[in-house]
């Protein structure tokens, strides 16, 4: 609770990769709580729903689906409908391209609500990260959390245009196939280059920050393990910088890790990953995005550098950040930040 008003009711749409993760991420806070999550069906991952007591909830409005979960051996709550009825916000964690028709279904019942990046900006007007664009976000009626890689993008480049004022950007993404969940996906032993010059990737980040000019390219490789971002950002004469004071700009900037790779033995995914497993994560999932120190150069007005994102989870405290910029529960993002990153530290280590 805050003050005293009562905790913010969170729906979760949606309980799978993103979903699970943002549950326990709301959990752990202590100005909201978790009032029920959906699943269209009963399946394995009502198990992790039932064991950590969240309210189980039929993604239709349908009486035959929701009695599949008593067939099953599944207590299940109702439909969609009676979730957003005792909901203050909904997030929307469902599968890409089903946002229209939830969008009406949460316009409808009153509630707000936001979407992940699989969704297109056009859904809803608004994008939201928590170091770009929070303010413009407080007590709106809903918005957009962007994708992973935009997220990474933001995270490390908001905080260099702020200094110089203004940034000009050229990324390639090197993506994972697919989720290490995901076993209909690929490609299998192919590096896929996206056709569409340029991806999305970059002009998504200027849904959130408009500012920056940036473009990207984008090739799928066949991994699981994160994606690599190489970057080369043109800054504006005068900035002022060296490569050692952009790298104590970054160590300063919540949610990102600077690590030298060869010192370390961190020169791979892989082995930040592993890294994320040995300091106890949950799930082994990095929220920050990492960035080697002995890749990071500038040389005169050219920075190049690369940062490793974990797809499955640096977008999460975002969620819980963006919750609170529609509720106008803490204006102040970096406040909201430090809050939102405390207490899922707690909550993973007790």
């Amino acid at each position: 609770m805050w003050g005293h008003r009562m905790s913010i009711k969170v729906a979760i749409n949606g309980y799978g990769t993103i979903g699970k993760r943002v549950a326990d991420a709301v959990d752990a806070q202590d100005d909201m709580e978790v009032v029920g999550v959906t699943k269209t069906g009963p399946s394995f991952g009502c198990d992790l729903a039932v064991k950590k007591g969240f309210p189980l909830y039929c993604t239709f409005d349908d009486a035959d689906r929701i009695a599949r979960f008593a067939e099953q051996g599944y207590e299940c709550s109702g439909s969609l409908s009676d979730l957003l009825a005792i909901a203050d916000v909904v997030v929307d964690c469902s599968p890409g391209k089903m946002g229209a028709d939830n969008l009406a279904k949460y316009q409808n019942a009153g509630v707000k609500y936001m979407f992940q990046g699989g969704e297109k900006h056009a859904l809803t007007g608004l994008s939201y990260t928590s170091s770009a664009n929070h303010t413009e976000n407080l007590n709106a009626e809903g918005t957009r959390v962007v994708s992973c890689n935009t997220t990474g993008l933001s995270r490390t480049l908001v905080p260099l245009y702020e200094h110089c004022g203004s940034l000009k950007v050229e990324c390639t993404m090197i993506r994972r196939a697919a989720d290490p969940g995901d076993s209909n996906k690929g490609p299998i032993n192919a590096i896929k280059p996206v056709l569409k010059v340029p991806s999305h990737h970059g002009p998504d980040v200027m849904t959130v920050k408009p500012e920056i000019e940036i473009n990207s390219l984008a090739v799928a490789v066949p991994t699981t393990i994160m994606h690599v971002h190489a970057i080369i950002a043109d800054l504006p004469e005068g900035h002022g910088l060296t490569t050692e004071s952009i790298l104590e700009m970054w160590t300063d900037t919540p949610r990102v890790i600077i690590m030298h790779g060869s010192d370390n033995r961190i020169t791979t995914t892989a082995e930040v990953m592993e890294m994320a497993r040995d300091i106890g994560r949950k799930w082994g999932d990095l929220h920050e995005i990492f960035v080697w120190e002995d890749g990071v150069k500038l040389v005169g007005d050219r920075l190049y550098y690369f940062q490793a994102i974990h797809q499955e989870s640096d977008v999460i405290p975002e969620n819980v950040d963006c919750i609170r910029a529609l509720m106008g529960t803490e204006p102040d993002w970096q406040t909201s930040v430090a809050k939102t990153d405390a207490a899922i530290s707690k909550y993973y280590n007790c």
